[in-house]
């Protein structure tokens, strides 16, 4: 996939083009004037004008450009000549969208009228036959893939350095116990380290989707036209080779109407922003007084303007709120979809917009969560302090008399009795003395204090899943070769 820079966006109101030619001065550039005998109505050309967004994927278009250029040569319909005028004239248009000397200008209705505006420029009417067995329609789907298809590749890499920073924290604190909850009430003890690889384990997954979804999208629609293919003897197939993608489209109107492409990135994208809302609800609760977990690094916090003692978990606190604009964003988008007839329609010029928000977004926030995440200091001696607070060891009492042969509803009445003795005695577990085991209950005899340690109640958890400690350096070991892998695949 292509690893350069960015095209640099237009300013909001895109600035004249610098480069000269014959073509600049003969106005405006339109790609559907022909039977037209006045230029558009200004509300109908503010309206639709996409080039301030969409002028981002310049680089693809050339990129798509030089390929079909290669085809139409092939088809005997451009000379040899006329080919390398045609490439060199894509390769130093493109250098100047990189450097910024070539720009849109304010009468670009979008990237494609910008871009051949710049090609008639520097070869005038040849510029003219690049035109030939493509639209507008199959070009924005080919260009759209192959943006989205590099930067899902770059969104990757950013969310296994998070998964490595949460791997690493775990690594620090295998033998950390800490109180694991339910309903946000201590439950059981549980590793700290278990916690942080279960928030990788849901990563790994939003990886694993983002592949399948790049296998799904790897169809390009080069070659299909407005809507029903060319009759000129093209080669879609060998596009589709240049461009990196696995095969051209089998239907030409499913081609250019077809966004499911965007839809299911923007729900990958969203179901993301929900699992990093999430480990940011927990960062920034264990950030407060009342459960205390965590030192925030400087560098990741902001302070109070009027409150002189305050530090914020603002970056976990934007990392929740921008899951609700991703999951606006693939709302937003199915809406527009949903009663679209084929083939293509501009309705579709909406789909832009939120597949480009979606990508900023996370390329913002998930660096930024990698940060915090890997400079957390959590304070071991407050965790193992309260594991086994809110009688948190009371399933492991209940199973112990399971094993003993008690029906497990027997034995879960007779320590829900126990715990209800300790709320009344305002003490653990562990703090109930022989004689008043006893008399709650003739099955707890003295030896049941044997379960009543936080490391004994962690290390009894060895089953598939568990928080034992053997359960989860085997974790560690998978999720390090699961993440190792996601990293070559995001440098391919």
């Amino acid at each position: 996939m292509i690893s350069e820079a960015e095209t640099p966006d237009p300013p909001a109101e895109p600035a004249p083009a610098t480069a000269g030619g014959a073509a600049a001065a003969a106005g405006p550039v339109r790609l559907w004037g022909g039977r037209f005998e006045s230029g558009p109505a200004e509300a109908l050309a503010r309206l639709s004008v996409s080039v301030q967004f969409d002028w981002r994927l310049a680089r693809y278009d050339l990129l798509a450009s030089a390929a079909h250029a290669r085809v139409l040569h092939k088809a005997q319909l451009l000379a040899d000549a006329e080919l390398a005028r045609l490439l060199a004239a894509l390769d130093d248009l493109g250098r100047a969208c990189q450097a910024g000397t070539f720009r849109p200008s304010a009468q670009d209705e979008d990237v494609h009228t910008a871009l051949e505006r710049g090609l008639l420029e520097r070869v005038g009417q040849l510029g003219g036959k690049l035109r030939a067995g493509r639209s507008r329609n199959d070009q924005i789907a080919t260009d759209l893939r192959l943006y989205l298809r590099d930067h899902v590749r770059m969104i990757m890499a950013r969310l296994t350095e998070l998964e490595l920073a949460l791997i690493g924290q775990a690594e620090l604190h295998r033998d950390t116990p800490v109180p694991g909850m339910t309903h946000l009430q201590h439950a059981q003890p549980v590793l700290l380290a278990h916690q942080l690889l279960a928030h990788v384990h849901a990563f790994a997954r939003d990886a694993s989707r983002m592949r399948d979804w790049d296998a799904r999208a790897a169809v390009s629609p080069l070659g299909s036209g407005a809507l029903a293919g060319s009759s000129l003897p093209l080669d879609p197939d060998a596009v589709a080779a240049e461009l990196g993608f696995a095969r051209a489209a089998d239907n030409s109107m499913d081609a250019v109407s077809d966004r499911d492409f965007a839809a299911e990135f923007c729900f990958v994208a969203a179901l993301l922003g929900v699992h990093l809302s999430r480990l940011g609800e927990e960062v920034a609760l264990w950030a407060s007084h009342e459960f205390g977990w965590i030192e925030i690094d400087d560098a990741y916090a902001t302070g109070s303007s009027i409150m002189p003692q305050k530090k914020n978990p603002d970056v976990a606190e934007l990392a929740r709120g921008k899951a609700g604009r991703l999951i606006g964003n693939v709302t937003g988008l199915l809406a527009t979809l949903k009663g679209l007839p084929l083939s293509y329609n501009r309705d579709l010029q909406e789909d832009k917009e939120p597949v480009f928000d979606a990508v900023d977004t996370l390329l913002t926030v998930l660096p930024a969560m990698a940060g915090l995440i890997g400079t957390l200091r959590f304070h071991t001696e407050r965790l193992k302090a309260t594991a086994a607070a809110g009688h948190a060891l009371a399933t492991d009492l209940a199973e112990l008399l399971v094993r003993r042969g008690t029906a497990f509803r027997e034995a879960h009445e007779v320590v829900g009795h126990l715990v209800i003795w300790c709320q009344v005695h305002d003490c653990e577990l562990a703090d109930v003395s022989d004689e008043d085991l006893e008399k709650v209950s003739p099955l707890l005899t003295p030896d049941v204090r044997d379960v009543l340690t936080v490391p004994g109640a962690i290390a009894a958890r060895a089953s598939r899943g568990g928080t034992a400690p053997a359960r989860v350096a085997e974790q560690l070991t998978r999720l390090r070769a699961d993440v190792q892998d996601q990293a070559a695949w995001a440098a391919s």
